[in-house]
């Protein structure tokens, strides 16, 4: 009887624990639109070309507002059970290990290829940013907000729930409480589309892009190269990619003997020891696996954002 009741209570205790990990990380940020407004902005150097996105940076050290609204919708999310990513905790974690980073590069001083946007969401590991819009009309004495909440999965950037309006006028209230008082009619089903969208990832396993290409001076290997009793490369790493995956789920668009292309690759959210599995860590167990014999293929993965890596065979 004592055994029946600790077999239980240890259900209950797995059960809890399991409910816990299925709540998705979520970060809070002001949208594209309310940035450039702003004027938040900085403009970086992405491989020649030059490209705007929003300053995050400037925006919480500078704007007292934002942070009032983003602590007005992490609360509200945090009252609803979800863990919530702090934008400018995360940004302070970035900037503490800038200096470090820039003393990293290649062998043949490249530094690393990463965007700031890149790097903010490398850092946070959330799995759902929520972009926040707000205006403040102006009526006489009276005053309203008019917002747009959307949230976005942070590895493909697909809008996977949305809500706007605008909230009744208000003499006295400040711009946090009018935003509280406009979005609290519809946080629960706002919250409720994002908990089913995440356990869709728990089922299905989440979506990511992997790119697997060869060096030039790869000694011979290429993606027809032969193993296993005629088997070619690319024949391996299909099988690897259906044994990995969830369901064996994932497409691909594009092949040659030196590039495959594949999509809509469903990883799942945490491996076998219960740790989060991202795009890298899925990659980085491609390259080990043919790094054994009898492929011995020495390799180098590159990130492109979150949900996007390259596998790049014959050299390191």
């Amino acid at each position: 009887m004592k055994k029946l009741a600790l077999i239980f209570s240890f259900a209950i205790v797995a059960a809890s624990m399991y409910g816990q990990a299925r709540k998705p990380q979520i970060m809070v940020v002001p949208s594209d639109v309310w940035c450039n407004a702003k004027g938040y902005v900085q403009t970086y150097d992405n491989q020649g070309l030059e490209e705007q996105i929003p300053d995050y940076r400037k925006a919480v050290k500078t704007d007292k507002e934002l942070s009032n609204m983003i602590g007005k919708i992490s609360n509200m999310m945090a009252d609803r059970g979800f863990p919530l990513v702090d934008l400018s905790a995360t940004i302070s974690s970035i900037e503490r290990r800038q200096a470090e980073d820039e003393l990293i590069s290649s062998r043949q001083g490249a530094a690393i290829a990463e965007s700031p946007l890149d790097q903010l969401r490398r850092t946070a590991r959330a799995d759902i940013i929520l972009s926040l819009d707000w205006t403040v009309n102006e009526n006489g004495p009276k005053r309203s907000v008019t917002y747009n909440l959307q949230g976005i999965d942070s590895y493909t950037n697909k809008i996977i729930a949305g809500v706007q309006g605008t909230g009744n006028p208000s003499l006295t209230a400040e711009t946090a409480v009018l935003l509280e008082e406009a979005v609290v009619s519809n946080m629960d089903n706002f919250t409720a589309r994002l908990q089913d969208y995440f356990d869709d990832l728990f089922a299905n396993g989440r979506e990511v892009a992997v790119t697997v290409r060869v060096f030039e001076n790869s000694a011979g290997i290429d993606l027809d190269s032969e193993y296993d009793d005629g088997y070619l490369l690319s024949e391996i790493i299909d099988e690897w990619m259906a044994d990995n995956t969830v369901n064996s789920r994932f497409g691909k668009s594009d092949a040659t003997e030196n590039y495959i292309a594949y999509n809509q690759v469903r990883i799942p959210l945490y491996n076998e020891k219960g740790r989060a599995m991202d795009t890298e860590m899925f990659v980085r167990n491609l390259a080990r696996y043919l790094r054994q014999e009898p492929y011995n293929i020495p390799s180098k993965v590159v990130m492109r954002g979150l949900g996007e890596a390259i596998l790049i065979l014959g050299d390191k």
